[in-house]
């Protein structure tokens, strides 16, 4: 079962091993990192852990028994108690529902260990997936927004011991 771990700096290797495998697969539902990103990779990663030594982000990693790494999940702006989620899995572990349990930890990790209460996410349209698992982990559609250019959906997940009290709100999109 691959194991959600805090980002460190001897994830870098299978970090930009996981990252070039999966680029164009990435780049079909959310915007390409670019060329800058793999470049200056080792520069980028030791900022990474920097902001979050720092509190203003928490990096993870879902890493397989192997070593290798399946997806990442981060936490992003934190301020005031919130921060934004982020999250990719590999093309070769998508579909497994990896992606719910490990956004799942990851919600219950920025309440009890983070001390986060509202988490926000956002996904293109054209990306369902995505959404199902933002669904199915108690966030709930909030507004409309726009990605790189692209029509997307705005959510809320509101942590704490009761789960979400954004699941209800209402779809824009009805």
């Amino acid at each position: 079962m691959p194991e959600l771990q805090l980002l460190r700096p001897d994830h870098a290797p299978a970090l930009l091993a996981f990252e070039r495998e999966n680029r164009a697969y990435f780049a079909a539902s959310v915007p390409d990192r670019g060329d800058d990103y793999f470049r200056d990779f080792e520069e980028r990663h030791s900022a990474l852990l920097a902001e979050q030594a720092a509190g203003y982000c928490y990096f993870h990693v879902l890493v397989d028994p192997e070593g290798e790494i399946l997806g990442r999940l981060n936490l992003v702006d934190v301020a005031d108690g919130a921060a934004e989620l982020g999250y990719r899995i590999a093309k070769r572990a998508a579909g497994r529902g990896l992606a719910t349990r490990a956004v799942q930890e990851l919600c219950q990790r920025a309440e009890g260990e983070y001390g986060l209460t509202p988490l926000r996410a956002e996904t293109t349209l054209d990306n369902p997936a995505s959404q199902a698992v933002l669904t199915r982990t108690g966030f709930g559609v909030v507004g409309e927004t726009e990605l790189d250019g692209r029509p997307g959906l705005s959510y809320l997940r509101r942590l704490d011991s009761h789960g979400s009290d954004a699941t209800n709100a209402p779809n824009p999109r009805r």
